[in-house]
């Protein structure tokens, strides 16, 4: 199965040779410094416009290995809440991305919520834009998508854990990448306070604290169930810092301060064991 496009042309170019300088021009940022071997990372998923130069430094400052493993919010009601995709290929203008079969399916075996289910990709956009970044600076990775729909902590931390017993079996380097952008449509000083609070506790690698501030301060981080995955990984495996490498709001863009959405960009290097 070959999964089309869903966004392009919309939340980012869909002529090629535009997207591809679009990409370039968003990784630029951060090309002058050291590439940082990463064990996972947070980025952000609204249009380029918006996003692109907070996801940009993020890409830029990581070595991309050759698998990877690409979680997200399942935006729209529809499909299964843990739904992962274990064979095919995306297509993007760049060209095709091949799912890595053999790692889903050893995630899927260790997971017993994951589902096969087309549909609660077919229209997500939250792991498509991430894609085009991936193939400009590794044109020959393989990933594996998952999508989350709204999901109690227990199985949030039983996904997570099922993902680091698998990748930490396998040989050579595996990247976690979670795609959320943080709180949504309220003025620019209360999404800071709100989205600061939400970051200090991914940097502080707290899987249980991230889920309950984002519940008890109504913080609207539309990825937050694949954040809590993401960490409850690394800290298995490990990890033991953070780092925030960039913050914006779309305010800054758009000039319109009175609804904002927050995107945060953060890097956990690995062999921080």
């Amino acid at each position: 199965m070959i999964r089309p496009p869903a966004v392009a042309g919309r939340f980012y170019p869909k002529d090629p040779e535009v997207l591809g300088v679009e990409i370039d021009l968003l990784l630029a940022s951060g090309t002058q410094q050291q590439k940082i071997r990463a064990q996972a990372c947070l980025v952000p998923h609204a249009g380029y416009r918006y996003s692109g130069e907070v996801a940009g430094e993020v890409y830029s400052r990581m070595e991309i290995p050759a698998r990877v493993v690409l979680l997200g919010p399942r935006h729209f009601p529809r499909g299964a809440s843990f739904a992962i995709l274990s064979d095919g290929a995306w297509k993007t203008p760049l060209g095709l991305v091949r799912i890595d079969r053999p790692l889903a399916e050893k995630i899927m075996r260790a997971c017993n919520l994951l589902r096969e289910d087309s549909v609660a990709h077919e229209s997500e956009h939250s792991l498509e834009v991430q894609l085009p970044f991936l193939q400009r600076l590794a044109p020959s990775f393989a990933f594996v998508p998952i999508v989350i729909g709204s999901a109690q902590f227990a199985d949030l931390e039983s996904l997570g854990h099922a993902i680091a017993d698998v990748v930490s079996s396998e040989l050579g380097p595996i990247l976690l990448i979670a795609s959320s952008d943080m709180n949504h449509y309220e003025s620019d000083a209360v999404t800071r306070a709100k989205d600061r609070m939400a970051i200090d506790r991914v940097l502080s690698l707290e899987p249980r604290g991230l889920f309950d501030t984002v519940r008890n301060e109504d913080i609207s981080m539309c990825g937050y169930g694949a954040a809590v995955a993401m960490l409850t990984a690394v800290c298995q495996m490990g990890a033991k810092h953070a780092e925030l490498v960039s913050y914006a709001t779309s305010g800054e863009t758009s000039g319109d301060f009175q609804e904002v959405v927050g995107y945060a960009g953060i890097i956990i290097p690995a062999g921080s064991k």
